[in-house]
């Protein structure tokens, strides 16, 4: 049975993501783009699409060719949008690279995504410096007026020939399992999800303008695309925050009247119990969308109970690999008509121009109406394939094109769907993807670990925290303590051991597959480590 979207088909432009978001018409208006959150600072739409042919042509004349990649390691600026298109006008492709990598992960990705330049802000650039790759690095000062780099100098901007297929992002994901791979986001993929995310989320309030909150970070898919590009689509105000703080977000909110806030649940989590909530006006805002891991029904609705009736608080789905949305619950004026309210449970609908299964994954099958089953998911959103890795892409994306997300769904009459459970082995941390094989291959490096596994367990603040069990290596003297900071020293904060088991062995199947409900169903935790 294919599901397919109750909202009409729409026409994907066939021009590039920056000329939809940000094109001719938008190129001399007078109104703000982008707001730095922390000094005031802004750009108009007018200075944006300025500041991105500039630096077009910068990276140009420093010797960018078509098809060239192009690493951009920044926390959220004004100037974040300004470099990103900038790479694509002058014919490059973006991989951005999460700012809380270490130098080891940002040499992985550098030395697998055949990056020839990085543009980073002073502090990213000095990590970058320290991975040792061979590779141009571009400092921008995060806090200054200008984007431009130091040392300009003007070239005529030479902008490549338009191609749907072309490669624009390459950002890295987990996907269903294993360690990150390259993500190929083309120019029709990342330029249809923004038009299709509009069917849904498009213009409130009549048409007034939106000012949208950036709290999550352009370096992740969701920032990038649903908050960069399809704000600056919707012609919004954009106000920008280097990292998460919760008193900040609510001062902003406040201060700078913002209407739309994309979100994590921890974040909502936040909004509904915080007392510190209470301090702030927080009624400019009309709608909360929480993505990145399943948002419980009770805690959205207390939510929307603490910000007040002008707030609905509601939930969508996506992946990486989606660019990143397939279903999302509209905004009032966007409803199909007739509609009954979407359960706060649901993630809502499949967007325009997408089709969705419900499979068994033992047996391949379709499942009744009404039973769960694995999302399966089809439409111009759906990845090229995975970076330089055919058995990853044939093993996610099948031969007649749809994208086994490894998320176990459900769907009602009325065409929403509820995600119940997940195949993959993916935790999800604070919003976070963490690849638990990336852990283990950590653990299995210290010399006095024998074998090691990692689960995802629940945890109120987080969603989920990875929990590490660990074989010690006959004779070696190893603490838990020792064990989480031999992970740290490696991983992004987000990534880190937060429990540590120590355990006799680790089960594992015939084929060596670690039996982790097996694991996990057996073992209790022996230590645990302040939560951050």
């Amino acid at each position: 049975m294919i599901y397919k979207s109750r909202y009409q088909d729409v026409e994907i432009p066939e021009c590039s993501i920056t000329d939809l978001v940000i094109g001719a018409e938008k190129s001399g208006l007078a109104l703000t783009a982008v707001v730095d959150g922390d000094t005031g600072r802004s750009a108009t739409y007018a200075e944006l699409r300025s500041h991105i042919t500039l630096f077009g042509s910068y990276l140009q004349g420093r010797g960018l060719m078509v098809g060239d990649v192009v690493a951009i390691m920044s926390p959220n600026t004004p100037w974040y949008a300004a470099a990103f298109h900038g790479v694509l006008v002058a014919g490059g492709v973006v991989s951005p690279l999460n700012t809380q990598y270490t130098a080891p992960e940002v040499s992985r990705q550098i030395k697998d995504s055949g990056a020839r330049f990085a543009i980073a802000a002073p502090a990213q650039a000095d990590v970058i410096r320290a991975a040792n790759c061979d590779i141009d690095v571009i400092v921008v000062d995060d806090v200054a007026t200008s984007p431009t780099p130091s040392g300009y100098e003007s070239v005529e901007l030479a902008t490549p020939a338009f191609r749907p297929d072309a490669l624009a992002v390459l950002p890295y994901s987990s996907g269903t399992t294993g360690i990150s791979k390259g993500v190929l986001l083309s120019q029709h993929n990342v330029t249809a999800n923004v038009v299709q995310l509009d069917s849904l989320l498009g213009l409130e309030n009549g048409g007034e303008r939106e000012c949208v909150l950036a709290v999550l970070p352009f370096f992740h898919i969701y920032g990038m695309n649903v908050i960069m590009n399809h704000g600056l689509y919707l012609g919004a105000r954009i106000v920008t925050m280097k990292r998460f703080d919760l008193l900040k977000m609510l001062a902003l909110i406040e201060a700078q009247k913002v209407t739309r806030l994309y979100a994590a649940p921890p974040i909502v989590l936040l909004l509904a119990k915080d007392p510190r909530v209470d301090d702030f006006d927080l009624s400019s805002l009309r709608v909360v969308v929480s993505g990145s891991a399943p948002l419980d029904a009770g805690l959205a609705e207390a939510c929307e109970m603490r910000l007040g009736s002008g707030t609905r608080v509601v939930q969508g789905f996506g992946m990486t690999e989606l660019s990143p949305v397939s279903h999302v619950t509209p905004t009032p004026e966007k409803e199909p008509v007739g509609a009954s309210p979407v359960p706060k449970e649901s993630v809502g609908y499949a967007l325009p121009n997408t089709e969705c299964r419900l499979v068994d994954h033992l047996t391949g099958q379709d499942v009744a109406p009404g039973a769960s089953g694995e999302l399966w998911v089809r439409g111009p959103q759906v990845m090229q394939g995975y970076h330089l890795n055919k058995t990853a892409t044939d093993a996610t994306v099948d031969s007649e094109g749809w994208l086994h997300t490894g998320d176990i769904a459900v769907a009602d009459d009325e065409g929403r769907f509820v995600i119940v459970d997940r195949l993959k082995e993916l935790i999800k941390y604070k919003g976070h993807q963490i690849a638990p094989a990336e852990l283990e291959a950590v653990l299995v490096s210290h010399p006095a670990i024998d074998d090691a596994a990692v689960l995802g367990v629940p945890d109120r603040e987080g969603g989920e925290i990875p929990r590490a069990y660990v074989v010690a290596r006959a004779g070696a003297a190893i603490s838990e303590v020792d064990v989480i900071e031999w992970v740290a020293a490696s991983v992004a904060p987000y990534k880190r051991v937060r429990e540590v088991v120590m355990v006799a062995a680790i089960p594992k199947s015939a084929s060596g597959k670690i039996l982790r409900r097996q694991l996990l169903d057996s073992q209790a935790p022996t230590n645990k480590t302040e939560r951050s």
